[in-house]
């Protein structure tokens, strides 16, 4: 839930571990291979939901788990233009797949959709390296957790703090005192508001 990834990244910061939220299975296998090389150990805390154990677009090929290693942060490999890019929507696991189906139904080629695979430490040298190749880009965080949960409120302190050359904007459910809506047509109301917010320049 939102809740527990809010304490956790704030558990993570007192006591030096890594959380992640891998969002193909090969990330999710190098991760773990990172994990058992890693000297010296320090705890490890994925977000897997469920979801993605049936969503087609949620696969990898063999050549990506026999070559390459875990990237914290992953460009998005369909911009041939980056200078034309207006857009830049840091997200994270699951929700890739609703950003990228709409997008491509929009045939947008102005929004870069970049996957931020490790929230904690926060691959700062990572993300500045990507985004410095979107000059021209508005940066948005998107989530599909209430703006006062889940990862937002650490992104956003943490890139204020360390990557103070671009602001950024967020997309996300209105802040709320529980994790979930408790209808299942207000979420999917929700879900559809969100990512509106996060295509729609």
């Amino acid at each position: 839930s939102s809740a527990r990834i809010e304490r956790y990244l704030q558990l993570c910061a007192e006591n030096n571990m890594t959380v992640a939220r891998p969002s193909t299975p090969a990330s999710y296998f190098h991760l773990l291979r990172r994990q058992a090389y890693q000297r010296p150990r320090r705890p490890l805390i994925v977000f897997t939901p469920k979801a993605m154990l049936r969503l087609r677009g949620a696969t990898s090929e063999i050549a990506d788990f026999t070559s390459g290693k875990f990237e914290p942060v992953i460009d998005d490999a369909t911009i041939t233009d980056k200078s034309a890019v207006k857009r830049v929507v840091l997200h994270a696991g699951k929700l890739h797949y609703d950003l990228l189906a709409e997008r491509d139904k929009r045939e947008q080629k102005d929004v870069a959709l970049v996957r931020v695979e490790q929230y904690y430490p926060l691959p700062l040298r990572e993300l500045a390296s990507v985004l410095s190749q979107y000059p021209n880009a508005e940066l948005l965080w998107a989530q599909e957790e209430p703006e006062n949960q889940g990862a937002w409120p650490f992104i956003c302190l943490e890139l204020a703090r360390n990557y103070k050359e671009r602001s950024i904007s967020v997309a996300s459910r209105p802040s709320s005192a529980s994790p979930a809506t408790g209808s299942t047509k207000r979420s999917a109301k929700e879900q559809v508001e969100l990512i509106e917010k996060a295509l729609t320049l």
